[in-house]
């Protein structure tokens, strides 16, 4: 075993629902994206402790076309496989999830590189999420997911079942069998099948995915079942140890190395303040062996999540740091950058148009869940700062554009440039509160027409202060320091799944399609 460390979390900021892969000596870790475009992102490792964000998955709308998906809806758990010489990635595109029902169609792509292209997608099935496909030793394929049942009275997560995919026809086939309904925890989802020593192991999440969240592991001899639950349940869960570090832990995944040792990566949320996890669920490793009688256990003892843990008898192979500023000099968006529930099109994104600048053309409001013209990465440390400068010359109140700090569509705060009758161009703060609109300053300020304007913000725990300058001016402070922590999946009484973004955005509500240019952004951490 190798006396290197690794740090948890290994995947910071909003990295949720961990599926992690092996093919020969490189690991892949997929996560959720929900509403965020592209869909899935996968990160690369050689050694399990140093990751580099990789590629996504899902980058043509005919994969994924999240127009009018649900905040929080889209890409739910994906699974990501390897078998002989293939890639194989299931994933969900949920389309409605507030009520007695879910709406839920199952997907797989293919392909033979994991930078792609991938394959174009095939419907599985809709009778549940968290979907994911195991290669048998013999060649045959399954397909598990969670059980959905609106009944009234009903155990809504009624269980996982089974159902074979025959790769030839490229379509589930035979009967669905249920094979487990979970324990006293309940909320059974986030199923995963593996083979060891002619034992099928089954590993669920339980608990919901917030603070009670856990890693549950059962075992049967047939692939059918019936499954026996492990002795030492649950394998993981933060539940009822609030003074840990890693809270949330549930929704796990196994790898086997190839140095034969055996690592699970599962999602985790750090508080920022009291139970606020702002950075949103993040991805953890723990080391994990199989004991005498065939049980998996972690490494360390217990079923706590630890913070760091004894890395693979593997060589370490780190990645450099990226850039922490992009001066947008090239002709396509950098892997670090996302946008809301559509491709990045020439419609309204370009980086040829001007060389050297983003530019942005404005289209629907931060209320709108099918055309927001906003790109955006995500906050990975708990303080941290961005900046960017922008041009842009607003003839009406209906048009804007500047740096904001988003959630989702009913919370985010918005440093933005717009036009005021008496006014001109000038400056001030909008900020979502649970869906509830305000104007943060008594009065925005005036800005010179035709200069270029920075604008940046400082992220300190549950504080953003927002700074602008005109030209060659000196940072001045706007606003007070504002309380984020309700830019979490902790804040509103329905519950969310995605992490703060920052990033730069235009509104043109006017349908005139006034456009703003970026000259960079950057964003730096001072304190993971």
């Amino acid at each position: 075993m190798s006396t290197t460390l690794i740090h948890n979390p290994i995947l910071r900021g909003f990295h949720p629902d961990p599926s992690i892969c092996r093919a020969g000596e490189d690991y892949y870790i997929a996560t959720s994206t929900f509403e965020w475009f592209p869909g899935v992102r996968i990160h690369h490792s050689r050694d399990l402790v140093n990751w580099r964000p990789l590629t996504y998955a899902l980058t043509r709308k005919s994969q994924l076309n999240m127009e009018g998906d649900p905040d929080s809806g889209g890409v739910w758990a994906p699974c990501l496989t390897y078998d002989d010489g293939l890639f194989y990635l299931i994933y969900t595109d949920v389309k409605s999830r507030q009520g007695a029902f879910k709406d839920t169609p199952n997907y797989l792509v293919t392909a033979g590189n994991i930078e792609g292209p991938w394959s174009e997608p095939v419907y599985l099935n809709s009778s549940g999420f968290d979907p994911s496909l195991f290669h048998d030793d013999d060649g045959r394929k399954w397909l598990v997911n969670m059980l959905w049942d609106h009944r009234t009275g009903n155990n809504s997560f009624a269980g996982i079942v089974l159902q074979e995919y025959s790769a030839t026809e490229q379509r589930l086939t035979g009967p669905v069998i249920p094979i487990y309904k979970g324990t006293e925890l309940k909320l059974t989802e986030g199923p995963h099948l593996y083979r060891k020593d002619g034992w099928y192991y089954l590993i669920t999440a339980e608990g919901g995915t917030q603070y009670n969240h856990a890693v549950t592991v059962a075992r049967s001899k047939q692939i059918e079942g019936p499954y026996e639950t492990a002795p030492n349940h649950p394998l993981l869960t933060s539940a009822g140890n609030r003074e840990l570090e890693l809270q949330k832990a549930g929704h796990a995944s196994l790898v086997h190395t190839h140095t034969d040792e055996w690592y699970m990566v599962h999602l985790c949320g750090r508080p920022v303040k009291d139970h606020y996890c702002n950075l949103g669920r993040e991805t953890a490793i723990q080391r994990c062996v199989f004991t005498e009688d065939g049980w998996l256990a972690l490494a360390g003892g217990g079923n706590a999540p630890a913070l760091t843990v004894p890395g693979p008898d593997i060589p370490e192979h780190p990645f450099s740091a990226p850039a922490p500023r992009d001066d947008f000099d090239v002709p396509q968006l950098d892997v670090r950058w996302s946008t809301l529930r559509v491709p990045a099109e020439e419609a309204w994104l370009s980086l040829q148009e001007r060389p050297g600048y983003l530019r942005l053309r404005g289209r629907e409001s931060m209320s709108s869940m099918h055309r927001q013209s906003l790109v955006a990465l995500r906050q990975q440390a708990f303080s941290c700062s961005a900046e960017t400068a922008i041009e842009f010359e607003p003839q009406h109140f209906q048009q804007m554009a500047g740096l904001i700090v988003y959630y989702d569509t009913k919370d985010y705060l918005y440093l933005r440039i717009t036009h005021d009758e008496t006014l001109g161009k000038c400056v001030g703060i909008i900020r979502s509160r649970d869906g509830v609109y305000e104007d943060n300053l008594t009065a925005d300020v005036p800005l010179p027409p035709g200069a270029s304007v920075a604008l940046k913000v400082v992220i300190d725990r549950e504080f953003a202060q927002f700074y602008y300058r005109a030209g060659e001016s000196d940072w001045e402070k706007i606003g007070g320091a504002l309380e984020i922590y309700h830019l979490s999946d902790d804040f509103p009484a329905y519950i969310r799944f995605t992490g703060t973004f920052i990033g730069m955005c235009v509104q043109d509500l006017s349908g005139t399609l006034r456009a703003a240019d970026f000259d960079y952004f950057e964003y730096r951490e001072f304190e993971v």
